[in-house]
Parts: C-alpha cells; sequence; structure tokens
C-alpha cells in the first residue's frame, strides 16, 4: 500500500490553546471589529484604555492640544494595527446572515 500524503493521522494533533484564534472578532454590522473575544485582546484594549487615560492627564486636551491630539492619533493606529493583525479579517458585514 502506497503512502497516502493526505493522511496526517499519524501526526500529533495540535492543542486547542494553539489553534488560530482571533483577538478581536467583526462587528455584525459594518466594518471593523467588536470587543476582544480572547484575554489577549482584553489585555490589549485594557492598555490601550489605561494609556488614554495617561495620556490625558499628562497632556490635558485644553492646555496641550497638539500633544493630545498626536497622541491619541498614535494610540488609535497602535490599537488598529494590533486588529488587523489578531483580528478577524476586515469587510464590510450586513449581519449574521451575511457569513
Amino acid at each position: 500500500m502506497a503512502a497516502n500524503i493526505a493522511d496526517t493521522e499519524h501526526l500529533p494533533m495540535m492543542p486547542k490553546d494553539l489553534e488560530k484564534k482571533h483577538w478581536f472578532r467583526a462587528k455584525t454590522y459594518g466594518w471593523g471589529w467588536g470587543l476582544p473575544s480572547t484575554w489577549q485582546g482584553w489585555l490589549v484594549f485594557g492598555l490601550f484604555i489605561g494609556l488614554f487615560i495617561a495620556l490625558a492627564l499628562v497632556f490635558p486636551p485644553v492646555q496641550f492640544p497638539l500633544k493630545f491630539s498626536c497622541g491619541t492619533a498614535a494610540l488609535i493606529l497602535g490599537l488598529v494595527a494590533i486588529c488587523l493583525a489578531k483580528g478577524e479579517p476586515p469587510r464590510w458585514r450586513w449581519g449574521r446572515h451575511d457569513d
């Protein structure tokens, strides 16, 4: 009997923890991501909120509007970059039936 390359029964199974999981689920309606779906996503989201609060305390928007705006833009770009890398692929969605 010839060896079948597609036969993978002899290979060890990957643990569930090592399977690719998206840290951020796609929104049901619209484009983008919703709330995190894993602890890693919640950690990133919590860091984003914490850094945003720290930014507002260090550079109050009324006193330092340019620094606050640049810092906010940097935080948002960082969060979007992480969502692109670790979240579901973004696309326009019209509800659950669209999947």
